[in-house]
């Protein structure tokens, strides 16, 4: 067991409340998302996958920082953030959202939790929702309050997790289903318990309301999980590809629409709902799209890891597109990739050129997702 105190950039950059419970339990690397430091390295990246799909893991994902808004009109706030419908939507439920800037394009990717009916949380992918809601606050006459409350999320993730929350929780947790959330006590503290997930596979969210537990937290887990198979991990850039799941800032910017990564069931343009960017939405589904994502199969060795560059796509000496996520999947025994590529090109068996860091390989279009294309296990 060790313990780093002088560790990483200066204090701009936050540790999250189970940063030491993570180096204590053999977290070596880490990288920094919503900055704060994210634990992404718990040893070899391809035992995590396995470790992840047979068994269970526990991930800190702090970095998925909460911007709350509550008051009197957070519902109609919400839903000026999000071009999808939100009108139906119910206390303990939670949804996957878009939200989108005045001119369609994708500002981030979270999921959203409804507390009350006058309460929500956006649970965020890496970027600086908490400052857009705010100025989007500023310019209207909606009674919002806005701000980031004490919630730090782990992921309990895996085949064995449902087992392991029973040991928690108790057996009322069978009844929770997928993206739906409720509270726990647990130490006098409140938690917020959902069945979501950033892995593709069965797996929980545990939201800490009390920072200064976090070791606490994290060990009382782990000593629960570990008879039955638990282990320290990291989200797994293998099985999210794998699951085609979007990693902001790689796989979609400000500068992507929803329609070119194939989201129109999160777009409800024809609702009566106003929400930000409908008319830009409107305007870009009427003209259509020039580019759009698609999955790839590389032919070539297997790859060391993730790329860590934009690998350009090429059909003869033309660029078409670019990858965005690749890595190798051992289970699948082939590269996989996510890539945006022109519309001219995106036929299932079409042949490409890509560039990557090693060489030129050529690739094909498959079908996404590569793995589960039903979600079958994630909402087992």
């Amino acid at each position: 067991m060790k313990k780093l105190d002088d560790f990483g950039f200066g204090t701009q950059i936050r540790k999250s409340p189970f940063f030491d419970a993570t180096i204590e339990w053999g977290a070596t690397g880490f990288s920094v998302y919503n900055h704060m430091y994210i634990p992404r390295d718990f040893g070899d990246a391809e035992q995590n996958f396995w470790n992840l799909v047979n068994e269970a893991i526990l991930c800190d994902v702090s970095v998925e920082r909460q911007v709350e808004i509550s008051g009197p009109d957070a519902a109609r706030f919400v839903q000026l953030l999000t071009p999808r419908d939100l009108s139906k939507m119910k206390v303990g439920q939670c949804k996957y959202i878009l939200i989108t800037n005045q001119d369609g394009g994708l500002l981030n990717d979270p999921v959203l939790l409804k507390l009350a009916d006058d309460r929500f949380w956006i649970s965020l992918a890496d970027s600086d929702i908490l400052l857009w809601a705010q100025g989007v606050a500023v310019n209207t006459d909606y009674d919002v309050n806005i701000f980031e409350p004490d919630a730090s999320p782990l992921q309990l993730q895996g085949p064995k997790s449902r087992d392991i929350m029973v040991k928690l929780f108790g057996e009322s947790i069978l009844d929770l289903k997928y993206y739906w959330h409720r509270e726990y006590k647990w130490n006098g503290i409140s938690l917020i318990v959902s069945r979501t997930g950033w892995s593709s596979e069965l797996g929980y969210e545990i939201f800490l309301t009390d920072r200064t537990m976090g070791s606490e937290l994290w060990n009382h887990i782990m000593s629960i999980g570990e008879p039955l198979g638990l282990k320290p991990g990291h989200t797994s850039s293998i099985r999210r590809i794998e699951g085609a799941m979007l990693s902001y800032h790689a796989d979609a910017d400000i500068s992507t629409n929803p329609f070119e990564l194939g989201l129109d069931r999160l777009v409800n343009i024809d609702s009566s709902q106003e929400f930000i960017g409908k008319k830009a939405l409107i305007k870009i589904r009427t003209e259509g799209v020039k580019k759009t994502q698609v999955g790839l199969v590389l032919e070539c060795d297997p790859l060391a890891g993730p790329n860590t560059k934009f690998w350009p796509v090429k059909k003869g000496k033309q660029k078409v597109g670019k990858v965005t996520s690749a890595v190798y999947s051992p289970r699948l025994k082939k590269n996989i990739a996510l890539a945006m590529v022109s519309v001219e090109f995106i036929e299932e068996g079409t042949t490409f050129q890509v560039e990557t860091s090693h060489g030129s390989f050529p690739a094909y279009v498959v079908g996404l997702p590569f793995y589960d294309p039903n979600k079958s296990i994630t909402k087992s």
